[in-house]
């Protein structure tokens, strides 16, 4: 069954799915690729719920890989301020994309805490953070 939600977000609950939203959040990915180089990589959020998300990367990981997503917020969600969001999830599931490139879909299981920050401070790492649930 599928409803619309916050800012016409669908979200979406399968059998044996969990209830998450499918969004077009733009993000930054950043982490490091299998010989140890860092990258960031600016691609688009498709689906997230309170333990997975989903978006389609070029850069290469592997499974279990950690890394580091810094959402966009969308103004409705947070009172027309430029929020980030920012948490940080392993690599669960790697797919081939359907972009017709070398990129893949990556499924994220997400860690509970999260950080909320202004644009200007979302680069910072910070040991402060928010329970997700």
């Amino acid at each position: 069954m599928m409803k619309k939600g916050l800012s016409g977000a669908i979200t979406g609950s399968r059998p044996g799915d969990e209830r998450g939203f499918k969004l077009a959040l733009p993000m930054k990915v950043q982490g490091r690729d299998p010989s140890g180089r860092e990258f960031e990589e600016e691609t688009v959020l498709d689906y997230m719920s309170h333990s997975h998300a989903s978006f389609v990367l070029k850069n290469v990981v592997n499974r279990e890989s950690q890394l580091r997503l810094v959402v966009d917020l969308p103004p409705k969600l947070s009172e027309d301020q430029d929020l980030k969001l920012i948490i940080r999830g392993r690599v669960a599931v790697l797919e081939r994309s359907r972009e017709g490139d070398a990129s893949r879909r990556v499924s994220l299981a997400l860690e509970s805490r999260y950080v909320i920050k202004p644009k200007d401070q979302a680069g910072r790492s910070s040991k402060s953070a928010h329970s997700g649930s």
